[in-house]
């Protein structure tokens, strides 16, 4: 099988761009990454986007590497989730490597410090726009039990500090339990 060794470039290269101009964590670059594979290159839907920001949300470990593996895996298999994967690791490596060099100097430099204060403020911003965006998606669902878990979610590790991870097991407990229910009732004709 001769694989597409351009599409790979793209995802690479992608890749690469997004992860080097990606600051403030990892819900900045799931807005990024849904502006280039699925409006811009076409090669995810909008649904399979929210699928893979759920799904790297829930995984171990940096959500843009959980997310590469997954839209390396959609686009080109096993050589695409890693090729995303080195395209996604190398500019944070680099930069952090430059850094590290320089450290006491990044530290001390109210420049360097005032920049950063600033790009927060941008990141917070971009941060809003996904939340925006998966609570819009949410309630494109026109599904109450969806939109319902949203709002206590919100309001469970918002208002009441409950866990992250509790709030995730318990989401996905009550979705393996609504797919069962929804199976049940259609093998029952509708019947539960």
């Amino acid at each position: 099988m001769k694989k597409d060794y351009s599409k790979l470039w793209v995802l690479f290269k992608s890749m690469f761009v997004l992860s080097a101009c990606t600051f403030g964590g990892g819900f900045v670059i799931v807005s990024l990454m849904k502006k280039k594979f699925v409006e811009e290159l076409q090669w995810l839907e909008e649904d399979e986007m929210l699928d893979v920001t759920a799904i790297t949300q829930s995984a171990p470990g940096p959500l843009p590497v959980n997310a590469s593996v997954i839209i390396g895996y959609r686009i080109a298999g096993v050589i695409g989730s890693l090729t995303a994967i080195l395209g996604t690791i190398l500019p944070p490596m680099i930069i952090i490597s430059i850094i590290s060099l320089f450290y006491e100097q990044f530290r001390t430099n109210p420049y360097i410090s005032t920049a950063l204060q600033v790009m927060r403020a941008g990141v917070a911003a971009v941060i809003f726009d996904v939340v925006i965006n998966l609570a819009g998606n949410v309630i494109k669902t026109k599904r109450i039990l969806y939109i319902s878990m949203m709002v206590i979610a919100f309001v469970a590790t918002y208002l009441l500090d409950v866990s992250a991870m509790i709030i995730i097991l318990t989401c996905l407990g009550i979705g393996l339990l609504d797919l069962a229910v929804g199976t049940f009732r259609k093998k029952n004709g509708g019947v539960a």
